[in-house]
């Protein structure tokens, strides 16, 4: 009779609380996996397992039409149907057991055939029959194509479970988890990231733009990216202002671009957050083309536009049923009288402030008269956004009255007069 002490128990172990499951990964790439049942329980157990590179031997009378189709399509060998009742025998060589027959008897009869063959064994039916349980899993692809994969048990309540597991899903596409990496990657490069902020509210940046700044090491920032996402940066990321005022350009685009280029070869992850769309006057094309040039990887992450999102903010709609079919984005710097159209195609014109009188002057036509409406929009989704309506004629002069000044867009076409502000400032 040995002397050895006992070894502690799960609850000595831990304060008192005893685990009746020990979370576990399992890799089953190229080991035979059997599931037992032809249902549409079966099928997703099936279809689950195929993906994470299993051999599934399914053993069923009959089987649902997602199961057989899931056999026509897998490779070969990854999935072999027996059109028959289960039978002792039928988990000789495998790794794990699922069953999911409808009938407790014959779940019981697996169960206890892989107790004795010591096989781990998932029963759908009862859950307290088997000796393993399927967690609500969720797997998010991180920017360094790592996958974080959530697992999540609840008492044996898989709705539970399921409500648990999207909340922490939702949580790590939103970048409200963090997410940064904190080994080095083999990689000898880091990655770019052009991020569009959409015209500064936070929740107008989509998912995957917040999803992957939660991940960056370093974040240059535009004078019009939504600031406000900074404070949730870990304190250890660095962030790079190059913001550019009318006339004012601290930072060069050539010198943005080597930022870019220097610290993604560096191995460092690179957010370039920039206010609406990277590609909409946003110098996004010439950045992607620098560091393609310089080998770096780059992706872009669209924005929404404040094109068309901050005239929206005020109650303008670019386009219109009977008023407006199209309309045209351009900056304040074009030559804004070639662009062709009357009154019912909209023109939005972005950093358009400094030259307005001259621009208004230039944009009446002959199918343009000074008549057509106008409006400026400052600081759209911001603390003070405010909207100054006119036409060709006068809004400069009324933008100037009132001290219009940037950002701001302008909009230009009968979609104005649509504008709550039309009916309370217009003369």
């Amino acid at each position: 009779m040995s002397d050895a002490a006992p070894l502690p128990t799960a609850e000595a172990q831990d304060g008192g609380v005893a685990h009746e499951i020990y979370p576990l990964g399992l890799k089953i790439t190229g080991r035979l996996v059997v599931v037992v049942g032809g249902g549409p329980v079966a099928a997703r157990r099936a279809r689950a397992l195929v993906e994470a590179g299993a051999r599934v031997r399914v053993v069923a009378p009959d089987v649902c039409e997602e199961l057989a189709v899931l056999a026509r399509v897998s490779a070969p060998g990854a999935v072999e149907l027996v059109a028959r009742a289960y039978r002792p025998g039928d988990l000789d060589e495998a790794w794990l057991v699922h069953t999911a027959t409808g009938s407790a008897e014959v779940d019981h009869q697996v169960s206890d055939d892989a107790e004795r063959a010591r096989v781990f064994c998932v029963t759908a039916g009862d859950a307290s029959v088997g000796s393993a349980w399927v967690p609500a899993v969720a797997r998010t692809t991180l920017t360094d194509d790592a996958e974080v994969t959530v697992s999540v048990t609840a008492g044996r309540d898989p709705r539970r479970a399921t409500a648990i597991r999207d909340a922490v899903s939702a949580a790590l596409q939103s970048g409200d988890l963090p997410l940064r990496r904190r080994r080095p990657t083999p990689q000898a490069l880091g990655r770019v990231w052009l991020v569009g902020g959409g015209p500064g509210d936070t929740g107008l940046v989509t998912a995957r733009g917040r999803t992957v700044l939660a991940q960056a090491d370093i974040v240059i920032i535009d004078r019009l990216g939504p600031r406000a996402l900074l404070h949730e940066l870990s304190p250890d990321v660095e962030v790079i202002d190059v913001g550019k005022t009318s006339g004012n350009h601290p930072v060069p685009q050539h010198e943005i671009n080597a930022l870019l280029i220097q610290h993604a070869q560096a191995g460092r992850d690179v957010v370039r957050l920039k206010g609406g769309d990277p590609y909409v006057f946003g110098r996004g094309g010439e950045e992607l083309a620098a560091c393609r040039a310089a080998g770096i990887e780059v992706e872009v992450v669209p924005g929404v536009t404040s094109a068309v999102s901050v005239p929206a903010a005020v109650g303008i709609p670019v386009t219109h049923r009977g008023v407006a079919r199209g309309f045209s984005v351009l900056t304040g710097h074009d030559g804004a009288a070639e662009v062709p159209g009357g009154a019912d195609h909209t023109l939005v014109l972005l950093m358009g402030v400094t030259r307005l009188a001259e621009t208004a002057d230039a944009l009446v036509t002959a199918d343009r008269p000074a008549a057509t409406p106008a409006a400026v929009i400052e600081d759209g989704f911001g603390a003070r956004q405010r909207v100054t309506v006119g036409t060709l004629a006068d809004i400069a002069e009324r933008a100037a009255a009132v001290g219009v000044r940037p950002p701001a867009v302008v909009v230009v076409g009968n979609v104005v007069r649509l504008s709550p502000a039309w009916a309370t400032q217009a003369r």
